[in-house]
């Protein structure tokens, strides 16, 4: 490095530092032996050819999060063992029993490197189609050597939208008004359908206020799709379980158990042969795809797994799973532990609502962690988020560092209003609160004081508030043009 110049070094450790960043976040997974960018049916129908194929080779590249990093081993075959894909999202593995019977409960969530990013910095979808914050997530069965499994997706609304963070604490989601929109959808599910077949969507984004537009724009891309592969259903989750109506989730299940029936599940015998199929996917999302859609993805997966366990034979005829005390207990937390898993990756936070994937209730302490959990949100979506999204298009090569390039990337200019309306609220707030802390027997001074400064913080904070977007930690590796 003895050759770069001193900004150049300075840049250096910053990329080292964002490197690191994406590193250091949990859920990559690697196996030596087994294919996990895959799922089991998908496995099941393919050639001895691909069979023979190094696990580099044959992987989906939407789920190699590591695919930039392996490019130059990627052309070399005889290197190709010791490039293992990576997978990034949740894994978790059951050893469970019921009723004497012992079988392997498996969850997997792989999360696409297409796209991906950070909550608000990446939303909608791009102009191949692929969808900000896209997860498929399988669940497998082993018994006895026969193998089940159902799979789930779930991914951004798929229209060109935006929700640039700008200090308040829901921005408005923004419609692009020039873009083909019918062209990115159509891209998108057919890509969807040639991958698993029928889509179900399942929209759970509130029908008034700002989510509304987007509800109804995807409800719109839908019917004039007129695709017989796709299905539109709309529950408006916030409204429907509102006053903490949980039960009411149930009509929702009943108005899809048709479908779900329809779509089936994949099942194949101890000698290797297909019982079933599964001919499509349930595709769920809310705004961020994290909360109100891991709920009913859990649903959805128990009662897919209730069918087949009854038919594997591990549940006798009439049995719930529900009535399962210790399996009921393993499927809640794994299920919880995948919600966390997937927003700290996209929100910076743990899900919220887990409380009732937890427990099947919805509860005060619940709530309180959800406000928790929310500021914490609120903080890193703008103040923190800027440094992650840059680190993640680097890890992933969105943006690829040119030493030749005159001008240093991370050198943007920040107004001085960027560093002095923050300091003043701050030291206006701490008078405010010392001139009551040392308040004397003048309490017309100590008064006139607390107003002064009281005034002076309030309106640096509207003003702060106003102007949002500049005091937001933005990326600066990738132009908003493109990332949008």
């Amino acid at each position: 490095m003895l050759h770069l110049t001193d900004i150049q070094l300075q840049d250096n450790k910053t990329f080292l530092a964002m490197i690191n960043h994406v590193l250091n976040v949990d859920g990559f997974y690697f196996s030596t032996t087994y294919d996990l960018t895959h799922t089991l049916q998908r496995l099941s129908n393919t050639s001895p050819e691909f069979q023979e194929m190094s696990l580099l080779e044959r992987a989906d590249q939407r789920f190699v999060w590591n695919g930039h990093l392996l490019r130059e081993f990627s052309a070399q075959p005889e290197v190709h063992r010791f490039a293992l894909p990576v997978l990034h999202g949740f894994i978790t593995m059951h050893s469970c029993s019921i009723n004497g019977k012992y079988f392997d409960w498996i969850l997997i969530s792989r999360r696409s490197c297409f796209r991906a990013g950070v909550r608000y910095y990446v939303r909608g979808i791009d102009s191949e189609g692929h969808a900000a914050n896209f997860v498929e997530t399988e669940q497998i069965v082993h018994y006895n050597g026969s193998r089940a499994s159902f799979v789930q997706t779930r991914g951004s609304i798929p229209v060109f939208w935006s929700q640039r963070p700008n200090l308040k604490y829901k921005p408005q989601p923004l419609i692009n008004k020039v873009a083909n929109h019918m062209d990115g959808f159509q891209r998108h599910f057919d890509s969807q359908v040639i991958i698993y077949g029928k889509q179900v969507i399942i929209n759970l984004v509130n029908q008034k206020g700002s989510e509304k537009p987007l509800e109804q724009a995807f409800a719109t891309m839908v019917s004039s799709l007129a695709s017989g592969m796709i299905r539109y259903v709309a529950f408006d989750f916030h409204k429907e379980c509102k006053n903490m109506r949980w039960d009411r989730l149930s009509i929702l299940l009943d108005q899809v158990a048709e479908i779900q029936d329809e779509l089936s599940y994949f099942l194949v015998d101890s000698a290797g042969m297909v019982v079933t199929s599964q001919e499509g996917v349930f595709r769920s999302n809310c705004m961020d795809c994290l909360d109100r859609t891991n709920v009913i993805q859990s649903l959805l997966a128990r009662r897919s797994l209730q069918a087949q366990l009854q038919r594997l034979g591990v549940l006798h005829v009439g049995q719930k799973l529900e009535e399962q005390n210790e399996f009921e207990k393993i499927y809640k937390n794994a299920w919880a532990d995948n919600a966390n898993a997937c927003a700290k990756q996209y929100a910076g936070t743990g899900a919220l609502k887990t409380d009732f994937t937890r427990t099947g209730k919805r509860t005060q302490l619940g709530l309180l962690m959800d406000g928790w959990n929310s500021m914490i949100r609120y903080y890193k979506n703008n103040f923190s988020d800027g440094f992650r999204q840059d680190s993640i298009d680097l890890f992933l090569g969105n943006y690829s560092v040119d030493e030749l390039e005159s001008h240093s990337p991370l050198s943007v200019p920040r107004d001085l209003k960027f560093l002095a309306l923050p300091i003043i609220m701050v030291v206006a707030f701490s008078m405010c609160i010392i001139c009551l802390l040392m308040a004397g027997d003048t309490w017309t001074e100590t008064l006139a004081y607390v107003l002064f400064w009281g005034v002076a913080s309030i309106g640096t904070f509207f003003i702060i508030l106003y102007n949002g977007k500049d005091f937001v930690d933005a990326p600066r590796l990738v132009q908003k043009e493109k990332m949008d």
